[in-house]
């Protein structure tokens, strides 16, 4: 139930920024991928600034969890190796294959 609210108490105040982004920057924006001839139809992009924004925050987003992702890979590899431990030690005939004790 705590977990609900504090859901709620966190995104409701995001989405209402968002929304009021949107709204606040809904005049067009041109985009170029070419920057010697900015005039270019076939490379500039004219859209809504806040489809500019959105699609920014959706970059950063993803380029975030992929770092996070990333940068746990060992301590989820040590997990891993720490659970095929315990099954192998589980899992042993007798005594005498388990470690000795310090």
């Amino acid at each position: 139930m705590l977990g609900r609210v504090a859901t709620v108490l966190i995104v409701l105040p995001i989405a209402i920024v968002l929304v009021a982004l949107a709204v606040a920057n809904r005049g067009g924006a041109d985009f170029t991928l070419d920057p010697f001839h900015p005039g270019n139809p076939a490379l500039t992009l004219h859209w809504p600034l806040f489809v500019y924004l959105f699609i920014a925050l959706g970059i950063g987003l993803v380029t975030g969890s992929a770092v996070t992702w990333m940068k746990q890979g060992r301590y989820r590899r040590q997990a891993r190796d720490n659970a095929t431990e315990i099954r192998r030690l589980a899992t042993a005939p007798n005594a005498s294959a388990l470690p000795a004790a310090r």
